[in-house]
């Protein structure tokens, strides 16, 4: 009887203050918002692309084993090239399409339908051109990873959910306009995002260096397949202002669950141990005399040993060398795109012959020394290893290979598209598999066949197949 007399008692206060204190008009919602926050989609959308560029699951991000970076433990079927058991290919292209180019979508859509003027309609400018550099940077990592893609049908939802698959060099060129417009519409006397902005802080003037040292990887990517192009695109880049030394796109973390250096939640707040570093770098490291080497790895029983590459079989955690102190950190940083990475482009622009500002020698010296420093050496280190390891320019896609991809240790994505373009260093084929058998591509994702048939079937004929083995459009070598 309680509970009657309480349920009836409920109901009538229910309905006395729906009918006293609703003043809403017909038809609308009050629980449902009534406006999409943009600030939010954008700050989703830098964590989502920091995230997936840093990751350390194999589950969407395998780079760092494609690089020869790791090695895994318990589980290694992933560096053996295994990557439909986990669907990583499909998480992969998720992580990029829904949670970073579908957020930067939607905030555009808001804004671009914003009726502004002045000074607003400045910061929505900045910030429509900011939201571009990321869309941009995302679809170069798709197009890195698969060749073609879907693009100028991508995100069309119910209105059209079987895009066609565009082809990855007419994408490029589109990605190249649509950047080089980004930094012409900067205006970096105004703001941006402010707060939101948690890569920059709204400053527009880095937005623009980050976008022109997007371009300039753009740019040298295509140098084998059109240098004209590519020569067209670099020294424009150079031109607009790209990062500087002790400058770039340093993602930040804050340390505190669930915004942490992915490595720190897969070893502290998982408590997992299933990557070790590999042999390849390791080894290379070791017969360079690289400074940097007790700053990426510890010792074991006083050297430093990696895990072999590709192993058939399981290799204990506690029998090698493991990862320092500080990549193990929640806050250690996510390197994005920073300046020895745009100083090594510069070098090989300036190896061609490009007007870039200086010479391939002192740029090859710049980065290297970048790195070594940003590392926690000391200039004197930096020098000594230059001095062993001097700039060959009649080798130099040795010479910037290898120091490239010791210095992009942190970033697996770029340091696997780099290595396909320059083809150093040589890397380590895994048990009972051959040189060729290391990928060049990632296959499409595995629910494609069944959700979108015709345009996975047409981009398969165009790309010559869907294995890990054929090359995109600009490995040419």
């Amino acid at each position: 009887m309680k509970s009657i007399k309480y349920i009836s008692i409920a109901l009538m206060l229910i309905f006395t203050i729906g009918i006293t204190s609703c003043d809403l008009p017909d038809n609308q919602n009050p629980k449902a918002a009534t406006e999409v926050p943009v600030n939010t989609l954008f700050t989703n959308a830098l964590i989502s692309f920091a995230n997936q560029v840093n990751s350390s699951s194999v589950n969407s991000n395998p780079s760092r084993l494609l690089a020869q970076y790791w090695q895994e433990t318990t589980y290694f079927d992933e560096a053996r090239y295994n990557f439909q058991d986990r669907g990583i290919s499909d998480s992969y292209s998720s992580a990029f399409y829904k949670d970073v180019i579908m957020d930067l979508k939607e905030a555009a859509s808001i804004i671009s339908a914003t009726d502004a003027t002045g000074s607003l309609a400045i910061e929505n400018a900045n910030k429509l051109a900011v939201m571009e550099v990321m869309s941009v940077y995302s679809f170069q990592c798709l197009v890195d990873a698969f060749g073609n893609i879907p693009y100028s049908e991508a995100l069309m939802g119910s209105e059209n959910s079987s895009p066609s698959y565009d082809d990855a060099a007419t994408i490029y060129a589109d990605l190249l306009s649509r950047i080089s417009s980004a930094i012409s519409s900067m205006d970096d006397s105004y703001g941006s995002f402010g707060s939101a902005d948690i890569l920059f802080g709204g400053d527009v003037a880095s937005w623009k260096k980050f976008a022109a040292s997007v371009k300039l990887r753009l740019g040298i990517r295509l140098a084998d397949v059109d240098a004209s192009a590519a020569k067209s695109a670099v020294e424009s880049a150079y031109s607009a202002g790209v990062f500087e030394a002790g400058e770039g796109a340093l993602f930040y973390y804050n340390g505190v669950v669930p915004h942490v250096n992915t490595i720190y939640s897969h070893f502290s707040v998982s408590n997992r141990k299933d990557w070790l570093p590999a042999n390849t770098i390791v080894d290379k490291m070791n017969e360079l005399g690289d400074p940097r080497i007790g700053k990426y790895f510890t010792q074991y029983e006083g050297e430093y040993i990696g895990a072999i590459y590709g192993l058939n079989g399981a290799q204990s955690y506690n029998n090698f060398s493991n990862f320092t102190d500080r990549f193990m950190a929640a806050t250690f940083e996510a390197d994005l795109l920073s300046y020895p990475e745009v100083a090594f482009i510069l070098a090989e622009a300036a190896q061609r012959g490009w007007s870039v500002g200086g010479t391939a020698e002192d740029y090859f010296n710049s980065a290297v020394k970048a790195s070594i420093v940003y590392w926690e050496c000391t200039e004197a280190e930096a020098d000594a290893y230059l001095a062993a390891n001097a700039y060959d320019a009649a080798n130099w896609k040795e010479s910037i290979g290898v120091q490239k991809w010791i210095a992009l240790y942190n970033q697996g994505v770029e340091a696997w598209a780099e290595w396909r373009r320059l083809d150093y260093p040589i890397l380590n084929p895994p048990e009972d598999m051959t040189y060729a058998d290391i990928p060049v591509r990632m296959p499409y994702p595995y629910d494609e066949e069944e959700l979108n048939p015709d345009g996975y079937a047409a981009a398969v004929s165009a790309m010559g197949g869907d294995d890990m083995s054929i090359k995109l459009f600009w490995d040419k070598n």
